[in-house]
């Protein structure tokens, strides 16, 4: 069944278990969205490749969103499963759905009637603003597709099951690349092809998971699970909302930061949006150790076994701090050769090494927060993530607004340091006073 039974057997294993496809699975996520990078900037240019980051960055305040709201409801179905309780998990998965669907339709159009005013109000260059316009047009026309796939992956994580988002995910990046290629190479689409090619590489993900979960006879959805239930959508949403929150918050932030550093041009822009590329990417050890800690504490806190959680936390804790010195010796040392794979000006180049060496040394601040908002969060206590992620905003746009004219363009990657450090102080504490309050329980 490739389902992992968390609340038994070695924690170490079960952990290592689950984590790696999920990691590969992230992987061939961010190598698609780095090889689609490399291909818009080499077919189409800097400027193409700067249009398709400045969309981006506004974009996550509703896919940052959505992607929120799908992880908390995999908080309910990690402790459903840990209870052993197959009828409400059936009523999670359903309503769930439900609400989805509902925010997909509301963001899309949300979206489409909001891009323009949005782009120009963070001071788009006016280079930029058609491509921007093209790309995100077509992005937010299909977002109901990506609602789809962060649910379903988000259902399976849940149960414990991080094979099918791999192999969803390795389909899905193959396509995805193969169809750039033809898109703006062979059938000049322009910056248009990249989009079209994102959404039905996304198709498919959803309909690989959808056949993965179809079939999982236990969990047969009939019309009573849909049958609204005030209390289980309160549930939900009072997991999903919080942190749908926190990276709604989180991308307000990176929106002024964008918007300050339009400010400085074309060149600062495209830099920019380079770097936010490899910080997806080089996060994606941390993200993947924060969904397994997720699961995994979820799991044992429905299941009452909390000497487990603190040994997955130990393992994960382990782990983020192996990766992050692995992947900063990566960094500082490749950072001019990773910032020309992408970038064609020298100016830019040398911006973007800058951030990238910078980034070798904080790395270790992210992992880390990855880890313990992520376990806080599948112990039930949505609040404090979200609180994080406020602490993250006001501690970044000051940060950046008042850095710029001093230390240029690394102010961007001093100031994300600064707010990981006040994000994960926030959680570290939670943490520690979670388990005081258990030993006093006991």
């Amino acid at each position: 069944m490739n389902k992992i039974d968390f609340t038994k057997g070695s924690v170490t294993k079960s952990f290592l278990i689950f984590f790696f496809p999920m990691l590969f699975s992230n992987i061939l996520q961010q190598v698609y969205s780095l090889a689609d990078m490399v291909i818009i900037g080499k077919g189409l240019g800097d400027n193409s490749l700067a249009a398709v980051g400045n969309f981006t960055t506004f974009s996550f305040f509703l896919t940052g969103f959505i992607m929120g709201i799908t992880n908390g409801f995999s908080v309910n179905i990690s402790q459903a499963c840990g209870e052993q309780d197959l009828s409400r998990l059936k009523e999670i998965i359903a309503s769930s759905i439900k609400i989805s669907a509902v925010f997909g339709v509301l963001f899309s159009a949300v979206g489409l009637l909001l891009l323009k005013p949005i782009l120009q109000i963070i001071q788009t260059d006016d280079e930029l603003l058609n491509d921007c316009l093209t790309y995100g047009y077509i992005i937010f026309s299909g977002l109901l597709i990506t609602v789809a796939y962060n649910l379903l992956s988000s259902i399976l994580r849940g149960m414990g099951d991080s094979r099918t988002p791999l192999l969803a995910i390795g389909v899905s990046s193959a396509l995805n690349i193969i169809l750039d290629l033809l898109l703006i190479f062979l059938f000049k689409f322009g910056v248009s092809g990249p989009a079209y090619a994102t959404i039905v590489s996304q198709l498919i993900s959803v309909v690989i998971c959808y056949f993965r979960l179809h079939r999982m006879n236990e969990l047969k959805i009939n019309k009573r699970d849909f049958i609204f239930n005030f209390r289980l959508v309160m549930e939900l949403l009072k997991n999903g909302l919080p942190m749908a929150f926190m990276n709604s918050i989180t991308s307000v932030g990176c929106i002024f930061v964008q918007s300050c550093i339009n400010g400085y041009g074309v060149v600062y822009t495209s830099a920019y949006s380079v770097c936010n590329k490899y910080l997806n990417f080089f996060m994606l050890p941390g993200i993947t150790i924060g969904f397994a800690i997720s699961s995994f504490s979820g799991q044992n806190f429905g299941g009452k076994k909390f000497e487990r959680i603190r040994s997955g936390t130990r393992t994960a804790g382990i782990m983020a701090l192996l990766s992050a010195l692995l992947l900063g010796i990566v960094l500082f040392f490749f950072s001019d050769l990773l910032a020309k794979l992408m970038l064609s000006g020298q100016e830019a180049v040398d911006y973007a090494s800058i951030f990238l060496k910078l980034l070798a040394v904080f790395i270790v601040l992210l992992n880390l927060l990855f880890v313990f908002r992520s376990c806080v969060q599948g112990l039930g206590k949505p609040a404090i993530p979200m609180c994080s992620g406020i602490v993250e905003m006001i501690i970044r746009i000051p940060a950046v607004y008042f850095g710029l004219p001093v230390f240029g363009f690394a102010a961007t990657i001093y100031a994300e340091g600064m707010a990981w450090i006040g994000a994960l102080m926030l959680n570290v504490i939670s943490y520690i006073f979670f388990f005081k309050n258990i030993r006093r329980a006991d």
